[in-house]
Protein backbone atom coordinates (compact mmCIF):
# COMPACT_ATOMS: atom_id res chain seq x y z
CA UNK A 1 0.00 0.00 0.00
CA UNK A 2 2.91 2.33 0.74
CA UNK A 3 4.16 1.88 -2.82
CA UNK A 4 0.75 2.78 -4.23
CA UNK A 5 0.65 5.99 -2.18
CA UNK A 6 4.18 6.89 -3.30
CA UNK A 7 3.17 6.56 -6.95
CA UNK A 8 -0.02 8.56 -6.35
CA UNK A 9 1.97 11.36 -4.72
CA UNK A 10 4.48 11.29 -7.57
CA UNK A 11 1.64 11.58 -10.13
CA UNK A 12 0.17 14.60 -8.36
CA UNK A 13 3.57 16.25 -8.08
CA UNK A 14 4.12 15.71 -11.79
CA UNK A 15 0.72 17.25 -12.56
CA UNK A 16 1.66 20.29 -10.48
CA UNK A 17 5.01 20.57 -12.22
CA UNK A 18 3.33 20.54 -15.62
CA UNK A 19 0.79 23.11 -14.36
CA UNK A 20 -2.15 20.86 -15.24
CA UNK A 21 -3.90 21.57 -11.95
CA UNK A 22 -3.21 25.31 -12.26
CA UNK A 23 -4.93 25.41 -15.65
CA UNK A 24 -7.87 23.43 -14.26
CA UNK A 25 -8.13 25.81 -11.29
CA UNK A 26 -8.25 28.86 -13.58
CA UNK A 27 -10.93 27.27 -15.77
CA UNK A 28 -12.93 26.31 -12.69
CA UNK A 29 -12.87 29.86 -11.33
CA UNK A 30 -14.06 31.17 -14.69
CA UNK A 31 -16.79 28.53 -14.83
CA UNK A 32 -17.93 29.39 -11.31
CA UNK A 33 -18.03 33.11 -12.05
CA UNK A 34 -20.01 32.61 -15.26
CA UNK A 35 -22.38 30.19 -13.55
CA UNK A 36 -23.08 32.59 -10.67
CA UNK A 37 -23.68 35.46 -13.06
CA UNK A 38 -25.92 33.38 -15.31
CA UNK A 39 -27.84 31.98 -12.36
CA UNK A 40 -28.49 35.46 -10.99
CA UNK A 41 -29.69 36.77 -14.35
CA UNK A 42 -31.86 33.70 -14.98
CA UNK A 43 -33.77 33.91 -11.70
CA UNK A 44 -34.21 37.66 -12.15
CA UNK A 45 -35.81 37.00 -15.54
CA UNK A 46 -38.22 34.35 -14.25
CA UNK A 47 -39.06 36.02 -10.94
CA UNK A 48 -42.07 37.81 -12.37
CA UNK A 49 -43.23 35.00 -14.62
CA UNK A 50 -46.06 32.66 -13.59
CA UNK A 51 -48.76 30.73 -15.38
CA UNK A 52 -51.21 29.15 -12.99
CA UNK A 53 -53.50 27.94 -15.79
CA UNK A 54 -50.86 25.64 -17.27
CA UNK A 55 -49.29 24.67 -13.95
CA UNK A 56 -45.86 25.85 -15.05
CA UNK A 57 -43.50 26.55 -12.14
CA UNK A 58 -40.96 28.91 -13.72
CA UNK A 59 -38.54 28.89 -10.77
CA UNK A 60 -38.45 25.10 -10.66
CA UNK A 61 -37.95 24.96 -14.41
CA UNK A 62 -35.09 27.46 -14.21
CA UNK A 63 -33.42 25.77 -11.23
CA UNK A 64 -33.60 22.24 -12.62
CA UNK A 65 -32.37 23.36 -16.03
CA UNK A 66 -29.37 25.35 -14.84
CA UNK A 67 -28.26 22.68 -12.35
CA UNK A 68 -28.60 20.10 -15.12
CA UNK A 69 -26.28 22.19 -17.26
CA UNK A 70 -23.90 22.51 -14.29
CA UNK A 71 -23.89 18.71 -13.97
CA UNK A 72 -22.84 18.44 -17.59
CA UNK A 73 -20.13 21.06 -17.10
CA UNK A 74 -18.74 19.54 -13.90
CA UNK A 75 -18.56 16.03 -15.38
CA UNK A 76 -16.99 17.29 -18.59
CA UNK A 77 -14.30 19.25 -16.77
CA UNK A 78 -13.71 16.35 -14.37
CA UNK A 79 -13.37 13.92 -17.27
CA UNK A 80 -10.88 16.21 -19.01
CA UNK A 81 -8.89 16.40 -15.77
CA UNK A 82 -8.94 12.61 -15.36
CA UNK A 83 -7.79 12.18 -18.96
CA UNK A 84 -4.88 14.60 -18.61
CA UNK A 85 -3.77 12.91 -15.39
CA UNK A 86 -3.66 9.45 -16.99
CA UNK A 87 -3.29 9.86 -20.77
CA UNK A 88 0.49 9.31 -20.72
CA UNK A 89 0.70 7.28 -17.51
CA UNK A 90 2.17 4.10 -19.05
CA UNK A 91 3.34 4.29 -22.65
CA UNK A 92 3.98 8.02 -22.55
CA UNK A 93 6.21 7.79 -19.47
CA UNK A 94 7.89 4.66 -20.84
CA UNK A 95 8.82 6.39 -24.12
CA UNK A 96 10.30 9.32 -22.18
CA UNK A 97 12.34 6.99 -19.99
CA UNK A 98 10.51 8.02 -16.83
CA UNK A 99 8.82 4.71 -16.08
CA UNK A 100 11.74 2.28 -16.09
CA UNK A 101 13.51 3.69 -12.99
CA UNK A 102 10.25 3.63 -11.02
CA UNK A 103 8.95 0.14 -11.82
CA UNK A 104 11.59 -1.85 -9.91
CA UNK A 105 11.41 -4.07 -6.89
CA UNK A 106 9.81 -3.78 -4.40
CA UNK A 107 7.52 -1.49 -6.45
CA UNK A 108 5.63 -3.69 -8.91
CA UNK A 109 3.83 -2.74 -12.10
CA UNK A 110 0.50 -3.44 -10.42
CA UNK A 111 1.37 -1.00 -7.64
CA UNK A 112 2.39 1.63 -10.17
CA UNK A 113 -0.89 1.21 -12.06
CA UNK A 114 -2.90 1.32 -8.83
CA UNK A 115 -1.08 4.46 -7.68
CA UNK A 116 -1.73 6.30 -10.93
CA UNK A 117 -5.39 5.29 -10.81
CA UNK A 118 -5.73 6.32 -7.17
CA UNK A 119 -4.36 9.79 -7.87
CA UNK A 120 -6.54 10.37 -10.94
CA UNK A 121 -9.70 8.87 -9.40
CA UNK A 122 -9.50 10.81 -6.14
CA UNK A 123 -8.64 14.13 -7.78
CA UNK A 124 -11.22 13.90 -10.58
CA UNK A 125 -14.02 12.64 -8.31
CA UNK A 126 -13.31 15.31 -5.70
CA UNK A 127 -13.19 17.96 -8.42
CA UNK A 128 -16.57 16.91 -9.85
CA UNK A 129 -18.15 16.94 -6.40
CA UNK A 130 -16.75 20.37 -5.52
CA UNK A 131 -17.92 21.95 -8.79
CA UNK A 132 -21.31 20.24 -8.71
CA UNK A 133 -22.10 21.05 -5.07
CA UNK A 134 -20.80 24.57 -5.62
CA UNK A 135 -23.39 24.96 -8.37
CA UNK A 136 -26.09 23.51 -6.10
CA UNK A 137 -25.25 25.98 -3.32
CA UNK A 138 -25.11 28.93 -5.72
CA UNK A 139 -28.49 27.98 -7.19
CA UNK A 140 -30.00 27.56 -3.74
CA UNK A 141 -28.66 30.85 -2.41
CA UNK A 142 -29.30 32.93 -5.53
CA UNK A 143 -32.53 31.36 -6.74
CA UNK A 144 -33.89 29.71 -3.58
CA UNK A 145 -34.27 26.39 -5.38
CA UNK A 146 -32.70 23.14 -4.15
CA UNK A 147 -32.79 19.71 -5.83
CA UNK A 148 -34.29 16.90 -3.76
CA UNK A 149 -31.57 14.30 -4.40
CA UNK A 150 -28.29 16.25 -4.59
CA UNK A 151 -26.09 13.65 -2.88
CA UNK A 152 -27.27 10.66 -4.91
CA UNK A 153 -26.81 12.60 -8.14
CA UNK A 154 -23.38 13.82 -7.06
CA UNK A 155 -22.31 10.27 -6.18
CA UNK A 156 -23.16 9.12 -9.71
CA UNK A 157 -21.30 12.02 -11.32
CA UNK A 158 -18.20 11.25 -9.26
CA UNK A 159 -18.45 7.58 -10.22
CA UNK A 160 -18.67 8.54 -13.88
CA UNK A 161 -15.44 10.56 -13.61
CA UNK A 162 -13.69 7.62 -11.92
CA UNK A 163 -14.68 5.29 -14.78
CA UNK A 164 -13.32 7.78 -17.32
CA UNK A 165 -10.03 7.83 -15.39
CA UNK A 166 -9.87 4.02 -15.48
CA UNK A 167 -10.55 3.92 -19.24
CA UNK A 168 -7.89 6.55 -19.87
CA UNK A 169 -5.38 4.62 -17.76
CA UNK A 170 -6.17 1.45 -19.73
CA UNK A 171 -5.66 3.31 -23.00
CA UNK A 172 -2.29 4.60 -21.81
CA UNK A 173 -0.97 1.02 -21.84
CA UNK A 174 -1.44 0.82 -25.61
CA UNK A 175 -1.48 4.39 -26.96
CA UNK A 176 0.68 7.48 -26.82
CA UNK A 177 -0.50 10.32 -24.62
CA UNK A 178 -1.92 12.37 -27.51
CA UNK A 179 -3.66 9.44 -29.20
CA UNK A 180 -5.05 8.19 -25.90
CA UNK A 181 -6.38 11.60 -24.90
CA UNK A 182 -8.14 11.98 -28.23
CA UNK A 183 -9.56 8.45 -28.01
CA UNK A 184 -10.92 8.89 -24.48
CA UNK A 185 -12.52 12.26 -25.18
CA UNK A 186 -14.08 10.90 -28.38
CA UNK A 187 -15.48 7.96 -26.39
CA UNK A 188 -16.84 10.46 -23.86
CA UNK A 189 -18.52 12.44 -26.63
CA UNK A 190 -19.89 9.27 -28.23
CA UNK A 191 -21.45 8.25 -24.93
CA UNK A 192 -23.19 11.60 -24.50
CA UNK A 193 -24.38 11.49 -28.12
CA UNK A 194 -25.85 8.03 -27.55
CA UNK A 195 -27.66 9.37 -24.49
CA UNK A 196 -29.11 12.21 -26.57
CA UNK A 197 -30.27 9.70 -29.18
CA UNK A 198 -31.93 7.75 -26.38
CA UNK A 199 -33.80 10.87 -25.26
CA UNK A 200 -34.98 11.44 -28.82
CA UNK A 201 -35.99 7.78 -29.05
CA UNK A 202 -38.06 8.12 -25.87
CA UNK A 203 -39.80 11.21 -27.22
CA UNK A 204 -40.64 9.91 -30.72
CA UNK A 205 -40.73 6.95 -29.68
CA UNK A 206 -38.13 4.93 -31.60
CA UNK A 207 -37.11 1.50 -30.35
CA UNK A 208 -33.98 1.56 -32.53
CA UNK A 209 -32.65 4.74 -30.91
CA UNK A 210 -33.62 3.43 -27.48
CA UNK A 211 -31.67 0.22 -28.12
CA UNK A 212 -28.62 2.16 -29.31
CA UNK A 213 -28.67 4.25 -26.15
CA UNK A 214 -29.18 1.17 -24.00
CA UNK A 215 -26.21 -0.68 -25.49
CA UNK A 216 -24.01 2.41 -25.17
CA UNK A 217 -25.03 2.80 -21.53
CA UNK A 218 -23.79 -0.69 -20.68
CA UNK A 219 -20.63 -0.41 -22.79
CA UNK A 220 -19.80 3.03 -21.36
CA UNK A 221 -21.26 3.11 -17.83
CA UNK A 222 -20.10 6.68 -17.21
CA UNK A 223 -22.80 7.73 -19.66
CA UNK A 224 -25.41 5.63 -17.83
CA UNK A 225 -24.39 7.16 -14.49
CA UNK A 226 -24.71 10.66 -15.96
CA UNK A 227 -28.18 9.91 -17.34
CA UNK A 228 -29.22 8.42 -14.01
CA UNK A 229 -27.97 11.51 -12.19
CA UNK A 230 -30.15 13.62 -14.49
CA UNK A 231 -33.09 11.34 -13.72
CA UNK A 232 -32.67 11.94 -10.01
CA UNK A 233 -32.60 15.67 -10.68
CA UNK A 234 -35.86 15.82 -12.63
CA UNK A 235 -37.94 12.88 -11.36
CA UNK A 236 -39.65 14.94 -8.66
CA UNK A 237 -40.25 18.01 -10.83
CA UNK A 238 -44.06 18.07 -11.28
CA UNK A 239 -46.40 19.09 -14.08
CA UNK A 240 -45.42 20.96 -17.21
CA UNK A 241 -42.05 21.97 -15.80
CA UNK A 242 -41.11 18.32 -15.30
CA UNK A 243 -42.08 17.43 -18.87
CA UNK A 244 -40.04 20.33 -20.26
CA UNK A 245 -36.83 19.61 -18.35
CA UNK A 246 -36.95 15.95 -19.37
CA UNK A 247 -37.18 16.87 -23.06
CA UNK A 248 -35.21 20.12 -23.03
CA UNK A 249 -31.50 20.92 -22.55
CA UNK A 250 -31.12 18.22 -19.90
CA UNK A 251 -32.21 15.53 -22.38
CA UNK A 252 -31.16 11.92 -21.84
CA UNK A 253 -32.38 11.42 -18.25
CA UNK A 254 -33.01 7.71 -17.93
CA UNK A 255 -33.56 5.06 -15.26
CA UNK A 256 -31.13 2.22 -15.96
CA UNK A 257 -32.55 0.10 -13.15
CA UNK A 258 -31.11 -1.38 -9.95
CA UNK A 259 -28.25 -3.17 -11.75
CA UNK A 260 -26.54 0.06 -12.85
CA UNK A 261 -24.41 0.66 -9.76
CA UNK A 262 -23.27 -2.99 -9.37
CA UNK A 263 -22.44 -3.13 -13.09
CA UNK A 264 -20.51 0.14 -12.93
CA UNK A 265 -18.43 -1.23 -10.05
CA UNK A 266 -17.82 -4.55 -11.84
CA UNK A 267 -16.96 -2.69 -15.06
CA UNK A 268 -14.40 -0.61 -13.16
CA UNK A 269 -12.78 -3.74 -11.70
CA UNK A 270 -12.67 -5.42 -15.13
CA UNK A 271 -11.07 -2.39 -16.79
CA UNK A 272 -8.39 -2.13 -14.10
CA UNK A 273 -7.75 -5.89 -14.15
CA UNK A 274 -7.36 -5.90 -17.93
CA UNK A 275 -5.06 -2.88 -17.70
CA UNK A 276 -2.91 -4.61 -15.08
CA UNK A 277 -2.70 -7.78 -17.20
CA UNK A 278 -1.76 -5.86 -20.35
CA UNK A 279 0.81 -3.77 -18.47
CA UNK A 280 2.38 -6.89 -16.95
CA UNK A 281 2.96 -8.33 -20.43
CA UNK A 282 4.24 -5.13 -21.99
CA UNK A 283 7.91 -4.74 -22.80
CA UNK A 284 9.21 -1.45 -21.41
Amino acid sequence: MAGVLIVARHALQEALRRRVLVVVLVLTVLFGALYTWGCDELFKDVSGFSDTTSGLDAKTLAGATIIGLAMFGSLFLGSVLATFLTAGAIRGDAEQGLLQPIVVRPLSRAQYLAGRFLAAAVVSAAYVLVVYFGAVVVTGVVGDWWPKHPFAAGFRLAGAAVIVAALSLLGSVFLTATANGICVLMAYGAGLLAGLLGAIGDAIPSHTLQNIAGVASWMLPFEALYRDALRLLVQDVPGVAGAIVQLGPLGGSHDAGPLLLPWALLYLVLVLAFGALAFARRDL
